[in-house]
This record gives structure tokens, sequence and C-alpha cells, in this order.
């Protein structure tokens, strides 16, 4: 597969945001990113059907969609950001001009349910993509300094990334020692998990996976770790990358429970790959941006994590 890097974003670039999935509880937050992003210099256009709410989504599939492919057809529109996650990704899959957006690339931002969208978009016309702050829950109010330093680095320059660091010099640690390289792509674990049998889930021989998390017990985390594994993703992946697993331990005495470092020691011990874990990523304030489809390197025995190129051009 040929992969698409995205034209990178200059001062005063219109940036695009939408709810693929859900709408934030606070609709202040979106005025608040808007707030931020013009500060820094940018200009921002809202999708039409922003705000809008049908259920836990963001509005009807054909409204979450339509804004979504403007974005993309709008010659000005140089980046698209995804307000928040949520639920519904996963039911505009198989609606998507897949064709539009291969030939109108641009920088697309989201994590967590936007994983799903990500992955298919990957697949479909192979654009290189950023899992990372989205404009409510990070962009809004009191932006963490870490968080916007790297990303808005990886999506304004064209120079090689080099190796990726935690905030505050947090240690990246090994679990199991050796040297992988292969194209970075992972995201939240349960959407990858909801991708299997689709026709959206992309190959993952010679990859770097990455895996985060959030509210997800132990049984339930050990139940998606088993279904990748029997997909056999793991015996084709060159390396993995176990980021943060947010509130995903048993909070109640009464229930018996493995903890979440056993059901990732029991997995992943043993395995005769590279794997480093605590990379500072996921639903979680400071975090780093992971572009789906670059090129990367780990190196678990000196726990060094690296992107080997630029993610945009």
């Amino acid at each position: 597969m040929e992969v698409i890097k995205p034209p990178k974003l200059n001062k005063g670039d219109v940036i695009g945001l939408v709810t693929p999935a859900s709408t934030p509880d606070l609709l202040t937050k979106i005025q608040d990113s808007i707030k931020y992003l013009e500060g820094l210099g940018y200009r921002v256009k809202l999708g039409k059907n922003v705000g809008k709410q049908y259920g836990y989504l963001g509005g009807l599939d054909e409204e979450r969609l339509s804004d979504l492919h403007e974005m993309f057809s709008d010659k000005k529109i140089k980046a698209i950001i995804s307000i928040r996650g949520g639920y519904g990704t996963m039911r505009l899959l198989d609606k998507i001009n897949y064709n539009l957006i291969k030939k109108n690339p641009k920088i697309l931002v989201g994590y967590s349910d936007i994983t799903a969208l990500q992955h298919a978009i990957y697949v479909k016309t192979g654009l290189l993509t950023f899992s990372g702050p989205m404009a409510a829950p990070d962009l809004a109010n009191d932006v963490d300094k870490f968080t916007e330093e790297m990303f808005w680095r990886m999506i304004t320059s064209n120079k090689k990334i080099g190796k990726v660091k935690n905030p505050d010099g947090e240690k990246i640690c090994t679990l199991t020692k050796g040297i992988a390289n292969g194209r970075l792509l992972g995201g939240n674990l349960s959407l990858l998990g909801s991708l299997l049998g689709t026709p959206y889930l992309p190959k993952f021989d010679k990859s770097i996976l990455f895996l985060e998390d959030v509210d997800e017990k132990p049984y339930r985390v050990d139940r998606y770790f088993a279904q990748i594994k029997l997909a056999k993703i793991f015996d084709k992946m060159s390396g993995m990358i176990l980021c943060n697993f947010t509130d995903c331990e048993e909070t109640d005495p009464s229930k018996k429970s493995l903890t979440l470092n056993e059901v990732v020691y029991e997995y992943f011990s043993k395995m005769k790959k590279p794997i480093i874990y605590n990379v500072i990523y996921g639903h979680i304030k400071s975090k780093n941006t992971m572009p789906i489809g670059a090129k990367a390197r780990i190196n678990a025995s000196k726990g060094e994590f690296e992107i080997l190129e630029s993610c945009v051009r």
C-alpha cells in the first residue's frame, strides 16, 4: 500500500471541526476550542450539523457523514479535527466516499471512537492520520503544554519527528526486549476489536501495534486481547506499544478479578517480539500524538520509540 501524507498546516489555514461520533456534553467547549485555535492564528469552520443530538450520537448518520464529506470537499479546509469521540463512527464506514478522501488528502485528527474511522480511511485510501487531541476534551480550556507542543510540531513541520519522549521525562519501559520496525497502527483497543471481520481492518504484517483504552474492566481487556490474538494480529505485528489503560481496574472489592497487569503479563511477557509500555497516550490530559501509518521503530532493549519520518509533506 502507498501511504499518502497530507500537506502540512500553515498559520492562517482553515481547520474544520466535526462530530463523526458524539456531541460534547458541554457545547461551550466547542466555542472555547475555536477561541484557542483562532488565538494560534488559524481560522475555523464548524460542520453544519455540529451541536445536533440523536441519542448518544452527534446527529443522524447522514448529517455526520455530510459534514465529514463537506470538509474533505472544501479546498479551503487544510485540517479536520474531531470535536470528541464517544460512539457512532462505525455506523459511517460503509457510507463514506473514500475516493473523495483519496483525491483530497488532509490532516485528520481524533482518538477513541475515531480509531475506527482512521483505520477505515487508511485501508481504503492509504492516508496517514493522527491519533491525537480533539477539540472539546483537549483543545478547549487549560490546554496541556506537552500535548500541544507534540501535536502542533507533528502537523506543521515536514521534518522527521525522531525519538518520542514522555511528559516530564517519564520513562518508557521494557516488557520484552528487541528491536522492531514497522508502520504504526492501533489506538483504542475496543474499536480495533470491533473492526475485526470487516473490510476496514488493516493488514498488520510488519506493523508496530499501539493500544490504549478507558473504562474497561480487566475481564473485558482480556477478552479483547484474546480476540486479537485469535485473529493472528499478534503473530503478524513486528512489535507492540502498550499505552495508557485509564480506569481499567476492578474497583469493587467484592468481585473476583485479575489485575490489569496480570492480564498484560499473561498475554505478552513470553512473547518473542519487542514490547514497550508506558508511552503516554490515550484518554489522559497530557499525551503524545500517534501518527497512524507512519514508519516507526521501537528499541525495547533501551526503552526507546522513534518515528522515522515526517508525517506531513
